[in-house]
């Protein structure tokens, strides 16, 4: 179905974010006539989510943009358990002092994409741990536990790749889809959400708490997916070749994580637009169909406006300045990442390293040999080089075309 008579799903159809919806024609009739609270879930893993993220914060501020309620669902329960759906291990423990942290590290970003408050459409972000806390484990299973199968759960790809891959799964972890179920139908009895949404990976989850939902309570709850998001390359959305790509300040500087947008595949270009940014869909077509060298400014486009819309407007310019300076004068833009090395100095490729320009020594020596390093403009082939600054005076250190940062002492 593509004849949507709701604005949120004529939206998120013109964009690109659906996949799959479990009734297309119920949650658009729903959401033609009243304002459907809808969420998404998130562990708090680290104190940054990624960009492989964005798409799903941006789902929730489609919502909030077509007049419906945005809810943030923070894991802070489910992280102590951590979701087995794309994993070949175990997720490492973390404390409850560490996983409150986080969550107010990944607050910050929410802030800015989404306007929060008590108001009917205003977001607000809540905590399963909240709930899930307070369950006894015993009363959770004859309660929930039920109207569950081992055959459906064994089924589902999140278990079976794992199995068959003779990676194990801890008992703990195979308890998450149960957790994530209850956590639908809590939010449904509680704030009145009809509506979960996700990446396609999380499909089967989704199902299960309707399920969950309709069995318990009768209630009639739906779920939207994603396609699962890739490069035109086919990578992964959310790494680079230096790691993740962070959407928190502290995790990743605004210059690299511009750099990220400035630096897509061309065929990403018009893709990304239309689910990053709140450009308007003409104007994406337009930049979209630039062709050769011309394309450049709309992948300038791309990155000051995701920049802007995650970092700030201050974020934005200085980064494109930077650029600027970096690129077309040939100096040493304010923004770039910077790297201290100390009195004794540091070998050129623990500083390439420790810059994240490559992800281990090996690599940098790869580079070096490449004749791909410059410093101050002059090439350093041997990886035995020794980089040493004088107090107070600095350099700028140059990996490819794209890549600079400013060594310090």
């Amino acid at each position: 179905m593509s004849n949507y008579t709701s604005d949120l799903l004529r939206l998120l159809n013109e964009r690109g974010y659906i996949h799959q919806i479990t009734d297309a024609e119920g949650l658009d009739a729903l959401a033609a006539k009243q304002i459907v609270p809808g969420y998404i879930g998130f562990d708090a893993t680290a104190p940054s989510l990624h960009i492989g993220s964005l798409v799903q914060i941006m789902m929730l501020r489609r919502l909030q943009q077509t007049g419906h309620k945005p809810i943030v669902l923070m894991g802070g329960g489910t992280t102590r358990i951590g979701d087995p759906t794309g994993r070949d291990e175990s997720r490492k423990m973390l404390t409850d002092a560490t996983i409150d942290e986080n969550i107010a590290g990944i607050r910050t970003v929410f802030e800015r994409l989404l306007t929060f408050g008590d108001g009917p459409t205003d977001a607000v972000m809540v905590n399963n741990q909240d709930w899930l806390g307070g369950l006894g484990y015993i009363e959770m299973l004859q309660k929930v536990g039920t109207h569950f199968t081992v055959n459906r759960m064994l089924s589902f790809d999140s278990v079976r790749l794992r199995l068959e891959r003779e990676q194990p799964m801890t008992f703990l972890e195979f308890n998450y889809m149960i957790l994530q179920g209850y956590d639908f139908r809590y939010l449904s009895q509680e704030m009145g959400a009809r509506l979960q949404m996700g990446g396609s990976d999380q499909w089967g989850n989704i199902v299960n708490g309707m399920e969950l939902g309709r069995r318990m309570d009768g209630s009639e709850l739906f779920g939207l997916t994603t396609p699962l998001l890739t490069t035109a390359d086919g990578a992964k959305m959310g790494k680079s070749a230096a790691g993740a790509v962070w959407l928190n300040e502290a995790q990743l500087p605004s210059y690299d994580f511009w750099q990220y947008w400035r630096n897509v595949d061309d065929r990403d270009v018009g893709r990304f637009l239309r689910l990053f940014t709140d450009l308007d869909l003409g104007e994406i077509a337009r930049l979209q169909s630039l062709e050769g060298s011309e394309i450049n400014h709309a992948k300038t486009v791309l990155a000051n406006e995701v920049t802007r819309l995650v970092r700030g407007d201050e974020a934005a310019t200085l980064a494109e300045r930077t650029a600027a300076e970096t690129f077309a004068g040939g100096g040493a833009g304010a923004d770039l990442p910077t790297l201290d090395v100390g009195a004794d100095g540091m070998r050129i490729g623990a500083v390439l390293t420790a810059l994240g320009f490559t992800a281990s020594n090996g690599e940098a020596k790869r580079k070096l040999t490449e004749g791909a390093v410059r410093l101050d403009g002059e090439g350093v082939a041997d990886p035995a080089y020794l980089v040493t600054i004088a107090e107070g005076a600095e350099s700028k250190l140059s990996l490819g075309k794209k890549k600079h940062a400013i060594i310090r002492r």
